[in-house]
């Protein structure tokens, strides 16, 4: 072979992509240009978890949080695809939650609901895994599971379809983190009863806005807010892009400061503070839907506007780590502890 050929080689193994930019999901308007112009990187092979799981910590040193199988969950998810709302990959999620969560013993309630949509009215299903306390009082727990199916161009302002947009940290990775959490806390009874949402519909059909995104936890909030139950929440932790190799957590400005205090101090304790960083940053996301309803409520969320592949195809299974996993797992699980003990 040639220099020349080898030359032409090379460069037909390394292709940069400049990814499309956003839809709106969750970036403030200074923050969706900052995700674009990054390089895609090769996706890893969904059907060998264990090909990167190798820097996932033991479980005694994250609470019980197993990061293999939280990045185990993660791949199970990536192989069925892009999960749009109303999609037959999300009704595979579905199925999978419901035969994971029953698995660990959990009681396990859902919400199929419908709702109209810039794409017309779409069937979607929240899942709530339920675990009784011993006095009044909830601390609510979520994530969403479905991946957005289009993305808003910075450049031009158009919105384009993502039809191989498989969302692996967003939202695979939250998703299978509350898997985890689930498996450990379900026997476990505590002063309160911890209820862990699964929210269907979290992105945009076509456009974020307050009409077309969180339509799971908008209805959530709307009938616990009926049947009386909402008064009932303490807190609300939300989980949402936590997976990622080079992750790390700023602090929600829009979320309760004493929960993100409590948050934030719980993962310092641990040793965290290389990740759970001081700085600020907003963020629209499920925890919206039921500050507006007067729930303390707090946003733990990736830094997406700086991770290079947000809401791009470039969200593949090599951007998870299993030890973010894990690391974030066991702030979850600290985190509810200390909010038991109050």
């Amino acid at each position: 072979m040639t220099s020349f050929s080898k030359l032409i080689l090379r460069v037909a193994l390394v292709i940069w992509i400049l990814p499309l930019g956003l839809t709106g999901c969750k970036a403030s308007s200074n923050e969706s240009s900052r995700a674009a112009n990054q390089p895609a990187v090769v996706s890893a092979d969904t059907s060998n978890p264990s090909q990167t799981a190798d820097d996932a910590p033991p479980p005694e040193k994250t609470g019980g949080f197993d990061g293999k199988r939280a990045f185990a969950h993660v791949a199970k998810q990536v192989g069925f695809g892009p999960r749009p709302s109303g999609s037959p990959a999300i009704a595979q999620v579905q199925e999978y939650l419901l035969s994971e969560l029953k698995s660990y013993g959990c009681t396990v309630e859902t919400d199929a609901f419908t709702s109209d949509t810039p794409i017309g009215r779409l069937a979607m299903k929240n899942i709530v895994v339920k675990i009784p306390g011993e006095k009044p009082g909830v601390i609510l727990l979520g994530t969403h599971y479905d991946t957005a199916r289009s993305a808003r161009d910075p450049r031009t302002g158009e919105v384009h379809p993502m039809p191989t947009f498989v969302g692996a940290d967003d939202a695979g990775s939250s998703t299978a983190l509350m898997l985890e959490v689930v498996r450990l806390l379900c026997a476990q009874h505590g002063k309160y009863a911890v209820w862990i949402a699964f929210f269907d519909g979290e992105e945009a059909m076509h456009d974020w806005s307050d009409t077309d995104s969180r339509y799971g936890s908008r209805q959530m909030a709307a009938r616990l807010s009926t049947n009386g139950d909402l008064k009932k929440i303490r807190a609300f932790l939300l989980a949402d892009i936590v997976g990622g190799r080079k992750a790390r957590f700023l602090r929600e400005s829009s979320s309760t400061p004493a929960l993100v205090d409590l948050v934030w101090n719980t993962a310092a304790k641990l040793g965290y503070s290389g990740i759970f960083l001081n700085d600020a940053t907003s963020a629209q996301d499920d925890h919206d839907s039921f500050l507006k309803r007067g729930v303390p409520s707090v946003d733990v969320i990736g830094d997406f506007s700086n991770n290079g592949y947000w809401h791009t195809p470039q969200d593949s299974l090599d951007k998870i780590s299993p030890k973010t996993l894990a690391t974030v797992g066991h702030v979850f699980l600290e985190s509810v502890k200390e909010l038991q003990s109050k």
